[in-house]
């Protein structure tokens, strides 16, 4: 899949979208959810080109993964997450339902989030 200037984190990115802003970088933006799933729900994304996990891993400059790394870290920490737990979430393809096409981390908190996923069924 070829990386779409026109998705949304890209028009966000570029200012032509606003956000609620929690943290920003040179290489990465993070806001919260418009959707909320849980009561903290923020979008850690890198600002480079990346479709998926798969293209960040391969093609991000050491820095930008870093760079991606400290800030989930940091913003669940200044989240006060760190004591009661929280999750972080990528989704790649269709398999996985991956709704924008930039890759992007869920971070989830500030609740019992249960069980990731049920049993396979055998």
């Amino acid at each position: 899949m070829s990386y779409d200037e026109s998705n949304i984190f890209a028009r966000i990115i570029r200012g032509e979208i606003p956000c609620d802003k929690v943290y920003e970088d040179d290489h990465v933006l993070a806001f919260r959810d418009i959707n909320p799933q849980t009561p903290t729900h923020v979008l850690v994304v890198p600002k480079g080109a990346y479709v998926s996990f798969a293209d960040f891993s391969q093609k991000a400059r050491p820095e930008e993964i870093a760079a991606f790394v400290r800030a989930a870290g940091k913003i669940a920490s200044e989240a006060g997450l760190d004591e009661p737990g929280y999750r972080i979430l990528a989704n790649h393809g269709p398999d996985a339902h991956q709704e924008v096409p930039h890759f992007h981390l869920h971070l989830f908190g500030g609740k019992d989030l249960g069980r990731m996923i049920k049993p396979a069924d055998k």
